[in-house]
């Protein structure tokens, strides 16, 4: 089983930036599909974007051309880059690992981090 371990949440002002991190505990993390997913405060969690293990990548439209999903396979991690942050942005971010078909991601029974609260505010 992939243990995952999120990291770079925090406090920001509408219009900044953060970065999220995701530690792996696995080296066959690079065979992974790999997902950031959101839930706010009495909504259903959502998937924001998606990485193939060739780096394919997908975005949720609420995020296309703000946050940017990569990863570093030798370090087994994961990155979320979000930039021009918005007040709507705020929830707890999960980490996920699972496979893609069809270019939808399938998230893997278990394989999620415990998640890192981002907050947008003044």
């Amino acid at each position: 089983q992939v243990q995952l371990v999120e990291s770079g949440g925090g406090l920001v002002q509408p219009g900044g930036s953060l970065r999220l991190s995701c530690a792996a505990s696995r080296s066959i993390f690079s065979t992974y599909a790999m997902a950031w997913y959101r839930q706010a405060p009495e909504k259903t969690r959502e998937l924001v974007a998606s990485i193939t293990p060739f780096e394919d990548t997908n975005y949720a439209d609420s995020v296309k051309g703000r946050f940017t999903i990569s990863r570093a396979n030798a370090q087994n991690t994961l990155y979320l880059q979000m930039n021009s942050l918005k007040p709507e942005d705020t929830a707890v971010y999960y980490c996920s690992a699972g496979s893609t078909l069809g270019g939808t991601y399938y998230p893997g029974a278990g394989y999620w981090g415990q998640g890192t609260q981002v907050t947008v505010s003044f």
